[in-house]
């Protein structure tokens, strides 16, 4: 039988398989096969927030006028503040995962019990602050009334801070008038084709109306944005007819459906892209918990090596990479 010869390059030699291909263990070349691919996961979503911000430029919720809360200092306008603290302590639990790497690599078990003891405790902390973002955000501030349109309608008076007039938005129940008629809600028996009903909102338009009426001070601010970078405000006769004629129902807070800040786009993605990072944040705690119990038993010092802090070390910088993205592209562009 003829033999065939096999090309062996330039050097010489052929990789032949083995254990270690590149010089790196199958477990690592794995984790970075999983990060690349969930690279390219998130790139789809932040493209795709991306263009549609292109798209509705002009309406686009601004960051700074929806991320104003801190805990405990309720009523205070403190824009970013929060979030930036949520970046610090995860960057932070990053830089406590590079030094239990280290550690581990200098098989120095009580250190890399420590800094993975903080590395978890950082990210708890980020999981925490993003479930309460999320409920601040889902239960709004101020309220708005949404047009047949589809668009935000909000309410505000311009205060004059440091000399200068500036348009703060107030809550709706500040000044809506509660009307002498009463709402029915919607039964089974009302017709065939009625399957459910969402609760009643607490104002209706002609509640939010009256009561715009009643206060001469108060104008409406439209989610469009002008050329100084800042949501229109109406004069006081725009507002009345812009109330009067257009508005379809009253809504607070942000959801699936509407959005009191703006676009209900903006909700969509920011639920989405946030919550799916938030799951990375969340499955990256569960399994720092599980090494962290294995280190605290020897597991990684009877096989004389603490690899699998480093993959797990990879995984928990890829979700704080990609943090990075997602708080450019939501909170600073």
């Amino acid at each position: 039988m003829e033999s065939t010869a096999i090309s062996t390059g330039p050097e010489g030699t052929t990789w032949g398989g083995g254990n270690q291909p590149l010089k790196s263990s199958y477990g690592k070349m794995m984790m970075w096969f999983f990060i690349v691919s969930d690279a390219l996961t998130f790139s789809g979503f932040l493209a795709a927030y991306g263009f549609s911000r292109f798209k509705f430029i002009d309406y686009w919720p601004i960051a700074d006028e929806v991320f104003t809360h801190v805990p405990f200092l309720h009523g205070q306008e403190l824009p970013m503040i929060y979030v930036a603290f949520m970046t610090f302590v995860l960057i932070m639990s990053s830089v406590t995962m590079v030094l239990a790497v280290d550690a581990g690599h200098q098989m120095k078990k009580n250190k890399v019990i420590w800094y993975m003891f903080f590395t978890i405790i950082g990210g708890a902390i980020f999981v925490g602050s993003q479930a309460w973002e999320w409920a601040t955000f889902i239960q709004g501030d101020y309220g708005a009334v949404q047009t047949k349109g589809g668009n935000i309608l909000q309410f505000g008076t311009y205060k004059s801070i440091e000399g200068e007039a500036v348009f703060k938005r107030i809550p709706v129940e500040e000044f809506a008038v509660a009307a002498s008629s009463e709402r029915t809600q919607h039964e089974s028996k009302s017709g065939v084709w009625f399957t459910a009903e969402g609760s009643l909102p607490a104002y209706t338009v002609n509640d939010v109306y009256l009561g715009l009426v009643a206060n001469p001070n108060i104008l409406v601010c439209t989610q469009t944005i002008n050329a100084k970078g800042e949501k229109t405000v109406l004069s006081r006769d725009e507002s009345l007819l812009q109330l009067k004629m257009n508005g379809r129902r009253y809504v607070k807070g942000a959801n699936l459906e509407v959005n009191e800040y703006g676009a209900p786009l903006f909700a969509d993605f920011f639920f989405f892209i946030t919550g799916f990072h938030g799951f990375h944040v969340l499955s990256g705690v569960v399994i720092n918990i599980i090494i962290f119990f294995n280190v605290i038993i020897g597991t990684y010092e009877r096989r004389k090596n603490y690899e699998m802090v480093e993959k797990v070390g990879l995984y928990w910088h890829f979700v704080d990479l990609v943090w990075v993205f997602v708080f450019t592209f939501f909170y600073l562009v």
